[in-house]
């Protein structure tokens, strides 16, 4: 009994130790964050436009937005999943529609960049390119443009991630970003 006693009392004491070792590293930890003047990462919203121009003159444009913080990454996608018969019976789905995917870094995350924000983008625009095949059963023919980039951007500054032109017309497409800052 008295072994079993001293067992226990000794696990106790080991575990009070560990415990108390665990409380003042992170109270250390905590104290070296607030003694680096580690800020929280910063809120933004993102606007992109994508803009349909043709002779000079713009002709249609879509907007889509999203918020992101320092270090994160988002997406924005809207669309149709459309079947697409494969063989005999079997179906696989493709994706129409706007995908936008962006990735941003800012000076919390890498000190060169100074004011400005680090991105990433990958936008992939699809349609059909006979607009009477969408809900047909033929094999559709999709229109695509994509635009894949990295850059630095300034807030607060319309910035063209990229333009592509259309090769079945006299038509340009552009991706164009302005940030926010909201915190």
């Amino acid at each position: 009994m008295t072994k079993r006693i001293l067992l226990t009392a000794a696990v106790l004491m080991i575990a009070l130790t560990m415990v108390t070792g665990v409380r003042q590293g992170y109270a250390q930890d905590s104290a070296k964050a607030a003694s680096d003047g580690a800020e929280p990462g910063h809120a933004y919203r993102l606007d992109f436009t994508v803009s349909e121009i043709e002779n000079g003159k713009k002709i249609d444009s879509r907007q889509y937005s999203m918020n992101l913080r320092g270090g994160d990454v988002n997406e924005v996608k809207i669309g149709s999943r459309v079947p697409i018969d494969t063989k005999n019976g079997e179906f696989q789905y493709i994706d129409v529609g706007t995908n936008i995917w962006c990735a941003l870094r800012d000076r919390k995350d890498i000190s060169w960049v100074g004011n400005g924000l680090l991105l990433n983008v990958k936008s992939e625009i699809s349609n059909f390119a006979v607009p009477e095949q969408q809900g047909q059963n033929m094999r559709p023919i999709l229109r695509q443009l994509k635009i894949d980039a990295s850059t630095i951007a300034d807030i607060g500054k319309p910035l063209v991630i990229g333009s592509v032109d259309d090769p079945n017309s006299k038509r340009q497409f552009q991706l164009e970003l302005t940030i926010t800052k909201l915190r």
